[in-house]
């Protein structure tokens, strides 16, 4: 099912691990993988013997093995290293494997993804983007491919349909369209890797990405907006309970950390995740504004946050003194203002230390989409993007 590849002489092998291995080793040292580094490829000799062939390949299968997706799209996100060339070569390495798992899928449907992103042109409308485009982008990895698309990939279209109806992150987050994709993802099977399956999920991707920054967009600035809404009537805090802040979160620093948010936002599709957080923030302006609608989910949230004993916190004026937030959100502040960086200029983390600048740590089995910004809000953007 995966793209022909002809059997690699030692040479090739090599040529391959050479180019891999400056990738694996600095995610190795930013993710603080405990990995020896391999002593051949360190030194990058020019005639191996076949034994150091073989620990070469043994040294990636490793890193492959402790490697988890959501790493790789952090460091790939992010790093100089991340260019046309650099994707390539991983995508021909996890594609020439013969067992592909779970884990083996999702690091090959980002890369695919990723690659796109960066080689198609800026400015790209959704419409542009149909099959024959992204096979075409993507025939230096995959090579040509027959657009005969199988019925079952039409559930890909149906998929994004849902999506660009969603009116806010929230409906995108909760409203079962991302489980929709994951299913038929994993109910391809073997079939995923298709050559044409491949560009129809790369396809997808990408416009999930689009739609997904679109839908963040829309929510910071209806934050925003709001913002000053409840300025303009004199209110100068207002209850943030049930998004992880005070009972009397005051309007400056929920501006300044969307604001914060809006220069450098990378999370995943996840709703355990600062991305809860955006959602619950913007029903909390809303309500404040009067405008809020009731809903089960919101009223437990709101529930579980409020402290035994303790009346829900009504909208105070400016007057009122400001205490502080929790761990939580002062951590979300915090980390969005330093953060690790965006896709054109990253401020690396200490090779010895963990990576800093996010919110939490994304679980081994985060969902497969996750995107990341420039300040200037372009999804497409990527190190050495064309424009």
């Amino acid at each position: 099912m995966t793209p022909s590849l002809q059997p690699q002489d030692l040479s090739t092998q090599w040529s391959a691990a050479l180019r891999l291995y400056p990738i694996y080793f600095q995610l190795a040292r930013e993710f603080v993988i405990d990995v020896q580094p391999c002593g051949d490829l360190e030194a990058g000799i020019d005639t191996p013997g076949r034994e150091s062939v073989e620990q070469a390949q043994k040294w990636l299968e490793e890193m492959d093995e402790r490697m988890h997706v959501h790493q790789l799209r952090q460091f790939l996100q992010t790093s100089p290293l991340a260019n046309e060339e650099g994707l390539q070569n991983l995508i021909q390495h996890f594609l020439a494997k013969t067992t592909k798992n779970d884990a083996v899928r999702d690091k090959i449907d980002f890369l695919l993804v990723q690659f796109f992103s960066q080689v198609a042109p800026s400015g790209l409308n959704d419409d542009d983007v149909d099959l024959a485009y992204v096979a075409q982008t993507l025939e230096p990895v995959l090579g040509s491919v027959e657009l005969k698309t199988p019925v079952w990939l039409n559930a890909l279209d149906r998929v994004l349909d849902s999506a660009h109806r969603c009116r806010s992150l929230d409906e995108l987050l909760h409203g079962g369209v991302l489980a929709q994709g994951r299913k038929a993802k994993t109910q391809a099977g073997d079939l995923f890797y298709l050559p044409i399956a491949l560009v129809a999920f790369t396809r997808f991707g990408y416009l999930m990405r689009r739609a997904f920054f679109h839908l963040m967009h829309g929510d910071l600035n209806a934050i925003l907006d709001g913002l000053n809404e409840l300025e303009e009537r004199k209110i100068g805090t207002i209850d943030c309970r049930r998004a992880q802040f005070s009972a009397q979160e005051p309007i400056a620093r929920l501006r300044m950390i969307c604001q914060s948010w809006k220069v450098m936002f990378q999370a995943e599709y996840s709703s355990g995740s600062p991305l809860r957080m955006l959602v619950d923030l913007r029903v909390s302006v809303d309500d404040a504004l009067g405008r809020g609608k009731p809903a089960e989910g919101g009223a437990k949230a709101t529930a579980k946050s409020k402290a035994p004993g303790v009346a829900p916190a009504a909208v105070k004026p400016a007057a009122t003194a400001k205490p502080s937030a929790p761990a939580a959100a002062k951590a979300a502040a915090v980390g969005i203002a330093s953060g690790a960086g965006t896709a054109k200029a990253a401020a690396k983390p200490a090779a010895t230390e963990k990576p800093k600048g996010k919110f939490a740590p994304p679980s081994a089995d985060a969902p497969e989409f996750e995107v990341s910004n420039t300040p200037d809000w372009d999804p497409d953007a990527q190190p050495g993007k064309k424009k």
